[in-house]
């Protein structure tokens, strides 16, 4: 149940005219309410849209695509991040339908009426008489403003920090993109350096395999040598098929995430070289974070816009104050029209609602709760992502310099192998020995590397830093 107390014409006038009856609102800042080939990408929370895109048109031949390259493309073709940009322009007019109860609202109605009555035939009269006919005219300007109405307000405020949030959502899903793009191009290149190793080892093997078969024909060897040799050719070639198919689907999954036209043949040009990192403590980093994060500022202004709705939904209680006037002509006929106007002004007073508002408040308060909890969920959040790129890059690190001089060892060993199968002075089986070595060495170099620059990359999206970060952590990449 509410109150309208309608204040019209001279008396409006008269009563705005009266000391403390002049009315004053300011219009506050604007702030809102509120598959694909390969494995999930890490760190994106499982979201499918950072793993596809809009392919872009077919490029002919063969396109070399640099790390630098594949970001460019990814920013401008990523799904995550267009239907992220969409999600702004949603937010964007949800603020305009709120901010519209605030601004003036005109409108022009002009019409005109002719009508003819016969009482007699609606029942009013007991005798026929001539029907009554009479037409009118009328063309007004109508303009309404809401003068005070605390419940918009905080409504439009809302809705401003809703927006404010979309748009942090879409810086941060940028750096999302920048790490879904370095995940799956790091990927290839693992990949790739797998097919490189795989083709030299089945060289060795084919190479020891020849040696094997020789001795076996000269009569210096047993046979069994060189069906040791043959197995371990036919392993090496296996893992060589394996590895290539596995190079084919990576590349397929890169192709998705940055848009790249279905079918479109292209080669990366950088690889992955080992680059030093300088060292970075673990408060620098934090505060680095905190700082930078756009999905941490998005999450502070979904807590402000929801302690705007909550603020609305308690101004329910309040009254809220508006004015109407209209202005025109009006006649008979349009030739005989004279001026017409109306105003007044509206006071509505809530009295009872039947709950309604309590309801509202219990909502408000328990998204501005759920909100509250999120934001500080995801501090916690950052922090844990923070300290484990840190340990990993330390970690992955080490492994590298460990990872190469296992590979400079087991070559040693395999050479000394060959050499003292050659020399008759052992059999096959320490060849293949030494041959296995080599090739766990360089698979533990490949991954130890992929993790290390992984962890860079994942580093960069932990402190906020995206792009910038790539830049700064892959220096001439």
């Amino acid at each position: 149940m509410t109150f309208r107390i309608r204040l019209n014409c001279a008396w409006l006038a008269l009563a705005l005219l009266c000391p403390g009856a002049a009315i004053s609102f300011a219009q506050s800042a604007i702030v809102s309410s509120a598959g694909t080939p390969g494995q999930a990408i890490p760190g994106t929370q499982g979201v499918e849209p950072f793993s596809g895109s809009v392919p872009s048109p077919l490029v002919p031949g063969r396109l070399p695509v640099s790390l630098q390259d594949a970001l460019d493309r990814g920013l401008k073709q990523n799904l995550g991040l267009l239907l992220s940009h969409a999600d702004i322009g949603a937010a964007r007019g949800e603020r305009w339908q709120q901010l519209s109860a605030l601004l003036p609202q005109a409108t022009v109605a002009p019409y005109i009426s002719d009508s003819r009555l016969n009482f007699f035939e609606l029942g009013f009269l007991t005798a026929p008489v001539p029907a009554l006919t009479y037409s009118y005219f009328d063309a007004r300007l109508y303009v309404s403003q809401t003068l005070f109405d605390w419940k918009a307000i905080n409504n439009t405020r809302s809705a401003g920090q809703n927006l404010s949030s979309k748009q942090y959502t879409y810086k941060d899903a940028r750096d999302l993109v920048v790490l879904a793009v370095g995940y799956t191009y790091l990927q290839v290149i693992a990949a790739d350096a797998r097919v490189d190793t795989a083709r030299a080892q089945v060289k060795t093997a084919q190479s020891i395999y020849d040696q094997a078969s020789d001795q076996v024909k000269a009569g210096t060897s047993p046979a069994i040598d060189a069906l040791r040799a043959k197995v371990e050719l036919q392993t090496r070639q296996q893992q060589l098929i394996q590895a290539v198919n596995d190079l084919a689907i990576r590349k397929l999954t890169l192709a998705r995430v940055i848009g790249l036209a279905p079918g479109q043949e292209f080669d990366l040009t950088d690889k992955s070289p080992y680059q030093p990192f300088a060292p970075m403590s673990v408060e620098e980093a934090l505060q680095r974070a905190y700082a930078a994060r756009s999905d941490y500022r998005a999450a502070e202004a979904d807590v402000r816009a929801a302690e705007f709705s909550r603020k609305a939904a308690s101004a329910g209680y309040l009254p809220s104050l508006s004015f109407d006037a209209n202005y025109g002509a009006g006649s008979l006929h349009p030739s005989t029209a004279t001026s017409v106007y109306d105003v007044r002004g509206t006071l509505t007073i809530p009295v009872f609602l039947g709950g309604r508002v309590h309801g509202d408040v219990l909502q408000a308060d328990a998204r501005l709760d759920q909100s509250r909890k999120r934001l500080e969920n995801l501090r916690a959040q950052i922090d844990a992502e923070v300290r484990t790129a840190l340990l990993n890059l330390q970690s992955s690190a080490e492994q590298v310099t460990v990872a190469l001089s296992n590979i400079d060892l087991a070559d040693q060993t395999l050479t000394q192998s060959t050499d003292r199968f050659s020399a008759g002075v052992t059999d096959s089986v320490e060849v293949v020995q030494s041959q296995e070595a080599v090739a766990s060495a360089h698979e533990q170099y490949i991954s130890s590397l992929y993790s290390y620059n992984y962890s860079k990359i994942f580093l960069a999206r932990s402190l906020g830093l995206g792009e910038e970060g790539v830049k700064e952590f892959f220096k001439g990449k």
